[in-house]
């Protein structure tokens, strides 16, 4: 009988979701503090890029060994 896995196997589904998590969280963020502004979409945009830098800060941290 053999040992089951040390690690889960969907790991790296999970810190791709993540990835993707953080970069429509930070687009909304960004999105709504430049409707308040009153430029929505060149802050929604600022908010991707920040959310993909983010995403990925947050998945080494998290999944450092992947």
């Amino acid at each position: 009988m053999t040992d089951p896995p040390s690690r889960p196997t969907m790991r790296g589904a999970v810190a791709g979701s993540l990835i993707v998590a953080t970069i429509v969280l930070c687009g909304a963020v960004g999105l709504g503090v430049g409707a308040v502004v009153g430029i929505p979409v060149p802050l929604g945009i600022v908010g991707v890029f920040i959310g993909a830098v983010i995403g990925n800060v947050v998945v080494a941290r998290r999944f450092g060994d992947l």
